[in-house]
């Protein structure tokens, strides 16, 4: 119902999203709003879910990209069921389950970096594990700007 369609300033206010982000979101594709005769953005509801999802998604790390393949399975109007979020997360477990073995093993051996200059190229797993920077003839300061 348009009665029930949010502004961009309203969505942005109920999201914790900018109204930027949430200009950017629709370019992606991430979202979508209607145009009123006065050619003003107007969002169903429903859209807060989405944007929760992306925030969250954010969080995790989940690239945009994977954000916007997931949706692409969603239906686009009215409010996805719990299935369709279930589908959605369920793809997503793998990914981050990758990203946390990753960033607990950079955690174990994070006490061992020595912010990268690097004096220990053999054995770097921060930015440039088994010193793959070296064979590439790419300097050792990969950290400067």
């Amino acid at each position: 119902m348009p009665d029930q369609d949010l502004s961009v300033g309203q969505l942005a206010a109920r999201s914790g999203m900018s109204v930027s982000a949430l200009h950017f979101y629709e370019r992606q594709g991430l979202i979508h709003s209607r145009r009123t005769t006065g050619n003003q953005r107007r969002y169903d509801r429903s859209i807060l879910r989405r944007v929760a999802v992306i925030r969250a998604a954010q969080r995790a790390g989940i690239p945009l990209a994977t954000v916007a393949k997931a949706f692409a399975e969603l239906p686009k109007d009215g409010v996805p069921d719990q299935e369709d979020w279930q589908r959605l997360s369920a793809a997503w477990q793998q990914e981050i389950g990758q990203r946390i073995v990753q960033l607990e093993h950079l955690r174990d051996r994070l006490g061992g970096c020595i912010g990268c200059g690097c004096l220990s190229l053999a054995t770097c797993g921060f930015v440039n594990p088994n010193d793959d920077a070296g064979r590439r003839g790419i300097s050792s300061t990969l950290l400067d700007p």
